[in-house]
């Protein structure tokens, strides 16, 4: 089979092609541009290397979320216009999933943690375990959005080493020297941020298990509310507060 994979769910915009157990072509890049000027070039790009021929593509895997609001709807209007074009399935993966695979192999905990903002961070709990031939990936907590000292403190009481790796590492860097009760490391630079042929990988088993998506069906993972609907909701709250205020007087 092959498989498109795409990832910007955070500050790494990745596109991969991935054929049978192959790494066919990898793109990726972190910089200053934003997704929408990156995205769609590195696919074109990849076409033009390979010589990729659309019509032979069996799904596009997307990293789905959590992350960021924007990249994750690019990545996601990307993966469904490409897949409403050629007729084909989206294999929706777990943002938090396919950052843990990075590590693919390691017998430690690992712990991806993408910085969230309002002091939180995306995240979640994985070990690898061996599945017949192959070593999968366990899910030991799903992805969800946490204060870090709340991981923090699921990981001590694991009692396990650890490797973290994500955007949020630097940013909590120092409270992970305050907290943190057993031994960690932090993965290397080619292995700490996002990769699409991670998502491609994860894309091709999920897509052998029959968990694909019709186009119009797929929808990116928030797990929170933007900050925009954050901000309404405070403000709806507000002045319903002050109706109550006004009634009871």
């Amino acid at each position: 089979m092959k498989l498109i994979a795409l990832d910007s769910s955070g500050l790494v915009a990745s596109v991969a092609v991935i054929e049978d157990e192959l790494l066919i072509a990898e793109y990726t890049i972190q910089y200053k541009k934003t997704h929408s000027q990156t995205l769609l070039p590195m696919l074109d790009e990849i076409k033009k290397m390979i010589d990729l021929d659309f019509t032979q593509i069996d799904a596009i895997a997307v990293a789905a979320g959590p992350g960021s609001f924007t990249g994750l709807r690019i990545g996601s209007a990307t993966a469904k216009g490409l897949a409403f074009a050629i007729n084909k399935p989206i294999v929706a993966v777990p943002t938090l999933d396919g950052l843990a695979y990075n590590l693919y192999g390691t017998d430690k905990i690992v712990c991806p943690i993408m910085d969230a903002r309002r002091n939180q961070v995306y995240t979640g709990i994985y070990e690898f375990c061996k599945e017949e031939d192959k070593l999968g990936l366990h899910i030991i907590k799903e992805q969800c959005a946490v204060a870090f000292d709340e991981i923090a403190q699921k990981l001590n009481e694991l009692g396990r080493e650890v490797i973290f790796l994500g955007d949020g590492v630097p940013v909590f860097a120092e409270r992970m020297k305050e907290i943190m009760q057993v031994s960690y490391s932090l993965a290397p630079a080619h292995m700490n941020r996002q990769r699409a042929a991670c998502i491609g990988v994860l894309g091709s088993r999920y897509y052998k298990q029959g968990k694909v998506q019709k186009a119009e069906e797929h929808a990116p993972v928030y797990l929170r509310l933007s900050q925009a609907e954050r901000e309404r909701k405070e403000q709806e709250e507000k002045i319903q507060e002050e109706k109550e205020q006004e009634t009871g007087r």
